[in-house]
């Protein structure tokens, strides 16, 4: 539970009085599980849909206790399960209403620390750009400078496909470690042949006269794509002298 402080006052402080916060207070609540979170990604949260604080008439945003813990919930799907703001947005509109369901299950734990599993079925396919970059915690030259090096690519139509959540929540864990996206384009380079030695297994199968065979050749690539992900981190592991539990 978050604790609401008090004293001070203006936009950067606590109406006591009310028990709300401001987005300042908001912002230092939050910061100690988030680090990256910022004034702009609240504000963009909010015209989300997926937090409605109050406003005092001379337009400050005041948060409830209630308002605060929806944020820390909204934060945590993001990190944990990779979701798309409309996806958190209904998950938490179904709770609130009193309905049961349920989240993409979260693996195993390594070290204390949960290791989120790819979502089996997503509920979205696309993402749009600045939903994108709010969820990453990124700024616009930053994806840009991610495009450049083939990490990330929009659809034509400006969108982007929901896996480019994961993909962008992985470069920016990389980062972390020093790790700069320049440094990754040797692993954009060995998905491409990966992808590509796939596409030519599969392919006969694509042209095949018979539907039902064609139909077949979408399970056929979910299935080799999954034995090329897990030799690869097989290989990544046997070269590091590791292994992942």
């Amino acid at each position: 539970m978050f604790q609401t402080p008090s004293g001070g006052a203006g936009q950067g402080a606590v109406a006591t009085d009310s028990g709300l916060m401001s987005i300042g207070a908001v912002l230092n609540a939050l910061r100690d599980e988030f680090p990256d979170i910022t004034i702009s990604k609240i504000r963009f949260l909010e015209s989300e849909g997926l937090v409605e604080p109050r406003r005092t008439p001379a337009g400050y945003r005041k948060f409830s206790a209630h308002d605060v813990e929806r944020l820390g919930r909204v934060l945590r799907m993001q990190r944990d399960h990779y979701l798309p703001l409309k996806v958190i947005r209904e998950h938490l509109d179904a709770v609130e209403r009193g309905e049961a369901v349920a989240l993409p299950r979260v693996g195993r734990q390594r070290d204390g620390e949960a290791v989120p599993e790819p979502v089996e079925s997503p509920t979205v396919a696309r993402i749009g750009r600045d939903e994108l970059l709010a969820t990453a915690g990124i700024g616009d030259q930053e994806l840009k400078e991610w495009e450049s090096y083939g990490l990330l690519a929009p659809l034509p139509d400006g969108a982007y496909d929901a896996e480019a959540v994961t993909v962008a929540s992985l470069v920016v864990q990389l980062g972390r470690f020093g790790i700069e996206p320049r440094h990754l384009r040797v692993m954009k380079a060995a998905a491409d042949r990966e992808a590509g030695l796939v596409d030519q297994v599969v392919a006969p199968l694509k042209r095949h006269r018979n539907p039902q065979t064609r139909a077949h050749a979408e399970a056929r690539t979910k299935e080799l794509a999954g034995l090329a992900v897990r030799l690869h981190a097989a290989l990544v592991q046997t070269a590091l002298g590791v292994r992942l539990p």
